[in-house]
């Protein structure tokens, strides 16, 4: 099975911009390499990381999956394949960090919330340093105390700067990044 890396940040960006051809480029790399992609289905990072999905040679339908925040199921950008209608506004965010992996570029409060749930959830979680946003505050870091895996001492939001640094972290790590949170426990 395919594994599934949602790219979250900004909603507006500038086309052509630093954010933009990051997640073009990290979009299409990710398809390039056996990865299907999924986001909130909206404008900015997300519609940027579509489309580079889509201008790979080896793009098949379904490989973008929008995880939209309204009931309103043409509420998406146009390079989403499958599209699913949450109705839960920006709590959908859990869902769209619930990907075997994460990938921050930029991005404020809702890009955020994203990491820290992927954190907590226990993924992988990446972030684009060389950027302004989230993503270049948490790159390299820990989010919080926790030791999450024992035996991935290093393990920490991974920051990176290009798509082949994407490529080459998924590669060594994904399939170590194996837990899934179950649930809230006192003490921990």
């Amino acid at each position: 099975m395919r594994k599934i890396v949602a790219i979250v940040g900004d909603s507006n960006i500038e086309k052509g911009g630093a954010k933009y051809n990051f997640a073009f480029a990290v979009g299409k790399a990710l398809v390039d390499n056996g990865y299907r992609l999924q986001s909130g289905g909206l404008g900015g990072v997300m519609e940027a990381a579509f489309a580079g999905a889509r201008s790979s040679e080896k793009y098949q339908d379904g490989d973008t999956i929008a995880i939209i925040p309204s009931f309103d199921r043409t509420m998406h950008n146009e390079y989403a394949d499958i599209v699913i209608s949450t109705g839960i506004d920006m709590l959908r965010n859990a869902i769209v960090a619930n990907a075997d992996a994460v990938i921050a570029i930029g991005g404020g409060a809702g890009t955020l919330s994203e990491i820290a749930f992927a954190w907590a959830m226990m993924r992988l979680v990446l972030a684009c340093e060389d950027v302004d946003g989230w993503s270049s505050k948490v790159a390299n870091t820990k989010m919080d105390h926790r030791v999450r895996y024992d035996d991935i001492p290093e393990d920490m939001v991974y920051g990176v700067s290009n798509a082949d640094e994407v490529i080459e972290i998924l590669n060594k790590y994904i399939d170590k990044y194996t837990k899934y949170h179950k649930a809230i426990v006192m003490g921990v």
